[in-house]
């Protein structure tokens, strides 16, 4: 177009979202001259712009490497009164420091280049190459383009085939897929799981109203019934608990999950449009029902969102999208590469063709799908079948899920060169798509993507090309946020031995351990300046464990659920006798009501 900019590129990143934004991060970190185009002008996508400032999955002090390490390690320091607010989540904060955050590393990178306001308009290609993109006042030309939009907007752009929707046991013979007829159904009713505008509420204060929450046309109460029936109007409230009396409203019983014709969302024009429209109503109608059937102090927190055409204020910059457009790429994570092996507690470690390890991420969340509550009950009886297929298990005292790893071809198209995905687009089936879409692998496969096209950059090669050896020891090896690609309960990452251990498996992945754990491992020192409590350990179960609290006195006589995300303490409280006096250092949650322990020291038999 005339007197349209020309940029030119090592890495364009198109997308600002959270795998966008940790691709981009890296990249220019580990040297590559970096464009990064986002839409909007907050950076972190569901961590910050869609509001779900409650991360999920990944929550182990194991798996708090790379940039998800980094992040939530970042604001538990900044943050006053640290990241223990929620019960949904063991890390909920303030999405504006989330943002902050971001840009403030984006801004510190001079090979970093910003562009907000980007929607991409087409792709370049030379060939079967993508070579560049255009947007509304750019044109950038690149190397290696990162397709981190929230919906995979560049896979069609540039013809890159793609999946959207459910597949049935025939394609890969998934314990949880449906059979043919009940896959054709269900991707007529729901064939992507639903997103959730987010917004965000203000405790005003007993005894005070806040402004109204404004009825939209068409509001009807009725919709909303029994949304907390099965939780006290405090836990309901708790569930999203943010710093200064801020609540996240992303609520799925009967609450803001949008689930009409959800197929719109990668509609076009007006059709998008109403989709988005009616999404957002969906989730004003809930605060007003909030304020108007719970309590008048309860109104919207206008100022935790930027101004934007649509959304702002209250009400995240856009939908919390649970999946996208999935890449038909050189390997796919199915829902078998999620569950444990045999008798263990891991997913087996992926391999390519060539029979190398291929992993560049890790997670270890459930498996969690959302769809609509008016689905026939034989769709249920399918949903019910992801949801107790045996990946969830209990470490640490809480509930959590199996590890598992993500492998580098499934952000590498089939035939097409120049082009990496790094968001929930990655090549995954509908079911898998249920962990690998979490905002904590995310930024996971984010960090990965954008690792990988700067060693291709460096390399002069193409993303196909790249030895996923050399990408997996730039990983492990980063100087500033090293990220872990083989998934090990006991392995933090402050452990001296964290480096050889993960290059271990990865040399040897024959004696990958099947629980997970490093055998003969030594202990690592931990400093804490978490309060202590004193009590009686008490054993409710396998993996539940309370404190029956002695100090402090004014939480006397209480019991208190034990947890832990260390893997020394997990190992003493499996060992713990019970009725024991001990004594913990422990950040104390009191929306979940758990004691979250990062030190343990045995004081007497009881």
């Amino acid at each position: 177009m005339i007197g349209m900019e020309e940029l030119t590129a090592d890495v364009l990143v198109v997308g600002g979202g959270a795998g966008g934004t940790a691709a981009a991060i890296q990249a220019a970190r580990r040297g590559a001259n970096t464009v990064l185009a986002s839409e909007f002008s907050w950076l972190g996508g569901m961590l910050t712009a869609a509001g779900v400032s409650a991360p999920d999955g990944n929550e182990l002090e194991s798996l708090q490497t790379g940039i998800w390490g980094e992040f939530v390690r970042t604001l538990a320091q900044q943050q006053a009164g640290g990241l223990d607010n929620a019960w949904v989540s063991f890390f909920t904060y303030d999405p504006r420091e989330g943002a902050r955050l971001f840009a403030e590393w984006v801004e510190a990178l001079p090979n970093l280049r910003w562009l907000t306001g980007q929607v991409p308009q087409a792709v370049l290609k030379d060939g079967d190459r993508v070579v560049g993109v255009r947007f509304p006042d750019f044109t950038v030309r690149a190397k290696v383009v990162l397709d981190g939009t929230e919906l995979g907007d560049l896979l069609p752009l540039a013809d890159v085939p793609y999946r959207w929707g459910w597949e049935s046991r025939s394609q890969w013979n998934e314990p949880s897929a449906p059979d043919e007829q009940l896959c054709a159904d269900l991707n007529q009713w729901c064939p992507v799981q639903t997103p959730t505008w987010v917004v965000v509420l203000q405790d005003f204060g007993a005894g005070k109203a806040a402004p109204e929450v404004e009825a939209p046309p068409g509001y009807n109460p009725d919709v909303f019934t029994g949304a907390w029936t099965n939780h006290s109007p405090q836990l309901f409230l708790d569930y999203g608990r943010l710093p200064e009396g801020r609540l996240m409203i992303n609520w799925p019983i009967r609450g803001n999950d949008y689930d009409i014709a959800v197929e719109r969302q990668i509609g076009e024009g007006a059709d998008r449009d109403r989709f988005l429209d009616e999404a957002l109503c969906r989730s004003q109608c809930f605060a007003r029902y909030i304020q108007t059937h719970l309590d008048k102090r309860y109104g919207l927190a206008a100022d935790t969102f930027p101004a934007h055409d649509r959304g702002g204020g209250a009400f995240a910059l856009h939908p919390y999208y649970r999946e996208s457009r999935r890449l038909r790429g050189m390997a796919t994570v199915r829902e078998q590469d999620i569950l444990p092996i045999a008798g263990g507690t891991v997913a087996a470690l992926p391999v390519d063709e060539t029979g190398q390890m291929s992993a560049i991420a890790v997670g270890n969340y459930d498996n969690d799908h959302h769809y609509p509550s008016w689905l026939p009950e034989k769709a249920f009886a399918a949903i019910h079948t992801i949801r107790t297929t045996k990946k969830r298990i209990r470490w640490g005292g809480f509930q959590t899920g199996t590890l598992f790893a993500i492998p580098y071809g499934a952000l590498v198209p089939e035939a097409t060169d120049g082009l990496l995905v790094c968001e929930k687009n990655i090549s995954v089936s509908h079911i898998a798509n249920g962990v690998t879409r979490l905002q904590t692998v995310v930024l996971g496969i984010g960090q990965s993507a954008g690792m990988a096209a700067a060693l291709c950059v460096e390399q002069n090669c193409q993303p196909r090309e790249l030895p996923v050896r050399d990408l997996q020891a730039a990983l492990i090896t980063d100087a500033i946020a090293p990220s872990g690609v083989v998934p090990l309960f006991n392995l933090p990452p402050d452990h001296p031995e964290w480096p050889q251990r993960q290059q271990q498996y990865l040399d040897a992945p024959e004696t990958y351990p099947a629980n997970g754990e490093v055998p003969d491992l030594p202990d690592c020192p931990v400093v804490s300046t978490a309060p202590r409590f004193v009590g009686t350990f008490q054993r409710r179960g396998e993996q539940d464990y309370q404190l029956i609290v002695s100090e402090p006195t004014e939480l006397r006589d209480r019991a208190i659920p034990l947890m832990t995300l260390r893997p020394e303490i997990d190992r003493a409280l499996k060992t713990c006798r019970d009725r024991v006096t001990l004594a913990v250092q422990a950040r104390h949650n009191r929306s979940g009501e758990w004691l979250l322990a990062e030190t343990l020291e045995q004081l007497a038999e009881g």
